[in-house]
């Protein structure tokens, strides 16, 4: 055995970053700097809703937990992370999830890391955050029913794009021409085969599973490893979400041989 080694599996946070399409940008102004006040301070205007973050069950539905709410022991624990490949606009079905758990087992209580490699799209894109594979219904209720601790995923969401507002559902659609394209290739209306407005967010967080969104970084090393898994939330009175600093631990000897994730923007 190696040590025991820390991987980043967080996005970085910062002007510029990426952001979902209905949520206003990202302002960080130096409120003082060397030159006025010998110090450096910033002023931060954010949701919490980016980069890599926790959603908290009041942000779903009518009195669910706030972030201060939520059990630090639900955001910490033995975790698998799974190797689902999909592309485009692909759903993520309660037979991946089993096909997943034959080659690598959880037990009750476990965290699920759901590696489908879109994390590489990463940035302010249509490929992105509007054509990304997802989870719906069935996946939701087949972490509640295996007694999932926590989920996380590296796409725009806990759901499929269009079962969100990206799609025809709540304040959408936001991306009308989305909806277009979908029914132009498939001869379907969206509705038809995503019926139902963030289906997974709500079935996990009524249940108390934890859920994280935009997982990146360094999953590549840990992809189809057992390690234990932390995110932890700023304590947040009253608040929807946070953002997290996800990170894995694993032994070194665990690590798989592929280079350090960099990212265009945000590593000066």
């Amino acid at each position: 055995m190696g040590k025991e080694v820390l991987v980043d599996l967080s996005h970085p946070f910062g002007y510029g970053c990426p952001l979902w399409p209905y949520f206003e940008d990202v302002k960080i102004e130096r409120m003082h700097y060397f030159a006025k006040s010998g110090v450096l301070s910033q002023k931060v205007t954010t949701v919490m809703h980016c980069t890599t973050h926790m959603d908290a069950p009041a942000h779903v539905f009518e009195g669910g937990r706030y972030v201060h709410e939520v059990p630090l022991t639900s955001c910490y624990g033995e975790a698998v992370v799974w190797d689902i490949p999909k592309g485009k606009w692909e759903l993520i079905t309660a037979k991946d999830l089993e096909e997943a758990n034959k080659k690598l087992p959880i037990k009750p209580g476990d965290i699920v890391i759901i590696h489908t490699g879109w994390h590489h799209y990463w940035g302010d894109t249509t490929m992105y955050f509007c054509y990304s594979p997802g989870l719906g219904r069935e996946a939701g209720e087949w972490f509640v029913e295996h007694k999932v601790k926590a989920v996380g995923i590296d796409n725009q969401a806990l759901d499929h794009p269009l079962h969100t507002a990206i799609g025809p559902h709540g304040p959408g659609p936001l991306r009308p021409d989305i909806c277009e394209e979908y029914k132009r290739l498939t001869g379907r209306d969206v509705k038809e085969d995503f019926p139902e407005w963030e289906p997974c967010h709500n079935i996990i967080l009524r249940h108390g599973i934890v859920g994280w969104e935009n997982v990146g970084g360094d999953i590549d090393k840990v992809v189809g490893k057992r390690c234990r898994i932390a995110g932890f939330p700023i304590r947040w009175y009253r608040g929807d979400g946070s953002i997290v600093r996800l990170v894995a631990f694993i032994d070194e000897d665990e690590l798989n041989d592929v280079p350090d994730f960099v990212y265009k923007y945000g590593t000066q």
